[in-house]
């Protein structure tokens, strides 16, 4: 069939299908006086595309492009979700899906078992990381065909079923007969104690069990003697916003405005703390970046508003916008923006989206064309954009959160030639191929694994790997000779992280890559 271009008055007939919802489109006066004329000529459109088009028209897949098309025009937050997509779209959100509990690396055509979901199903079946998987159900698993999708497509499935995995362990096949179940997604990547008495907790979203996992986490630090938090909200894009709400009840103060919300149909509603915070005393600092958007932005913001805590990093995303969920008889999903919100002083911090999307989704890129990533200075506010804390210190709205304290991105950490191994995947594979190798010398654990590491000299192991693999720096690369200490030190760190994940889960990624982490020791440094 002939595939139609999306014009946004042409296709939005759909609407008729959907009279209330089309008439919540309405954003004037003057629109409301003439949704009539407007219905009446998508209706017409819609009726002479369907009666006289030169070949038979796909109807249902019009009306999906038109409701895409008219979400797109609204804003950039505003977004349809066919029926067929709903259940992964909102796996990570929900906190679980249903599997098998494992997540894994395709190498040489052959899946690699890297973690085993603690509780899950396959970890009840005895499957450990390392193994890897050479047949599902009897039929092939290895070979040029299988990708994601296809260990996703047979790995994945309904509560209680049943599959069989064949996994190669130490030269040996062994088959497991797996019920698939309930597979939690934590939100919380990561907690350690990052001295004697402050705490670090990376949170990745804000999903139905983040407050409970924050909580989780805060209890095992504090047994550890925790008396100071590092929150990480970097690359956090958020989620629920009666979870960020709920995340931010755990550090202000009892009867605290936490963010409030307000749209043209919707009239403001106000957050407040209540008395079950668990964290309410300590000193706090939260961690931010050009990624942390959404729930991350209200969570940080309402903590600088109140001056609670102090944050670290990069200007966030800046994203204040509502989405709320409405479904569709059919099962399909539209995610409409519905309120802007606001930080306790008054701040909205959105962004402007008037340029088309496009432009929106540019604007990290053109940050670090301007110099902002890398610069405090190049950043200026408007001051109409003005607001105050608490205690009186000046802030500012319109376009993200602003960190209390700057740091830099670092762009001279990396040659072209490690750029270059890390985009072709070489660093990633020796890795997994270097852990597998030495698995059995670091079984006694992550600490011993700190101890003895670097007796192995796996860097020089590296080097003769990416060699082999075709591979060499260009010695007379200028640029790359000055950066060359600087990458050494980092590549060193990324491999021994990625090693530590491969041998012990994702969870001890951190716990190494956090010498490298130059926000992360700002930040230290606060306390």
């Amino acid at each position: 069939m002939t595939r139609f271009s999306v014009t946004t008055l042409a296709l939005l007939t759909i609407c008729l299908l959907m009279p209330n919802f089309a008439q919540g489109q309405r954003r004037h006066k003057k629109t409301k006086d003439t949704t009539g004329v407007a219905e009446t000529r998508l209706k017409e459109v819609w009726n002479l595309v369907s009666d006289k088009y030169v070949e038979t028209p796909d109807m249902d897949n019009l009306s999906e492009q038109a409701i895409i098309a008219m979400l797109k025009a609204l804003d950039p937050h505003s977004i349809y979700i066919a029926a067929k997509d709903v259940q992964k779209a909102n796996e990570n959100l929900q906190g679980n899906f249903e599997g098998v509990g494992v997540t894994f690396q395709i190498l040489d055509d052959t899946i690699n078992v890297l973690e085993v979901i603690a509780d899950g199903p396959s970890e009840k079946a005895g499957i450990r990381a390392g193994d890897k998987i050479i047949r599902i159900d009897g039929k092939p698993a290895v070979g040029d065909s299988v990708d994601n999708s296809f260990v996703a497509s047979h790995l994945r499935g309904p509560k209680g079923s049943q599959v069989m995995i064949t996994i190669l362990r130490e030269d040996k096949e062994i088959d497991f007969k797996v019920t698939r179940g309930r597979v939690p997604i934590f939100s919380v990547e990561t907690w350690f104690m990052a001295n004697d008495t402050v705490g670090y907790i990376k949170l990745s979203r804000f999903a139905r069990t983040s407050v409970a996992e924050v909580r989780k986490a805060m209890d095992e630090l504090r047994k550890q003697g925790m008396r100071a938090l590092m929150l990480d909200l970097r690359g956090n894009s958020g989620g629920f916003l009666d979870v960020a709400t709920g995340l931010a009840n755990e550090f202000l103060p009892s009867r605290k405005l936490i963010v409030y919300q307000e749209g043209r149909k919707q009239p403001r509603h106000a957050y407040n703390t209540n008395t079950t915070g668990r964290f309410r005393e300590g000193r706090l600092v939260v961690l931010i970046d050009e990624n942390s958007a959404s729930a991350s932005e209200i969570v940080s913001g309402a903590i600088q508003d109140w001056d609670r805590g102090t944050i670290v990093g990069r200007r966030s995303f800046g994203k204040g916008l509502v989405q709320r969920m409405f479904t569709l008889k059919d099962g399909a999903q539209v995610r409409l923006t519905t309120a802007r919100y606001y930080t306790p002083s008054g701040r909205c911090i959105q962004k402007p989206y008037s340029n088309g999307s496009d432009a929106y989704r540019n604007d990290i890129y053109e940050r670090y064309k301007h110099g902002e990533l890398v610069s405090q200075d190049s950043i200026h506010f408007p001051d109409s954009l003005k607001f105050k804390t608490a205690s009186g210190r000046i802030v500012y709205g319109g376009g993200g959160i602003m960190p209390d304290i700057f740091v830099p991105m670092d762009t001279t950490k990396l040659t072209k030639h490690y750029v270059t191994l890390r985009n072709k995947g070489v660093v990633n594979d020796f890795a997994l191929r270097w852990a597998e190798r030495h698995r059995k010398a670091f079984a006694s654990g992550f600490d011993s694994f700190m101890e003895i590491y670097d007796s192995y000299n796996a860097d020089a192991d590296f080097a003769e790997y990416a060699k082999n693999k075709g591979f060499e720096p260009n010695e007379n690369d200028e640029e790359d000779a000055l950066r060359a200490e600087n990458t050494k030190r980092y590549q060193h760190l990324i491999i021994k992280a990625l090693i530590a994940r491969n041998l012990y889960g994702s969870h001890y990624y951190y716990q190494v890559m956090r010498d490298a982490d130059d926000c992360y020791k700002k930040a230290l440094e606060q306390f």
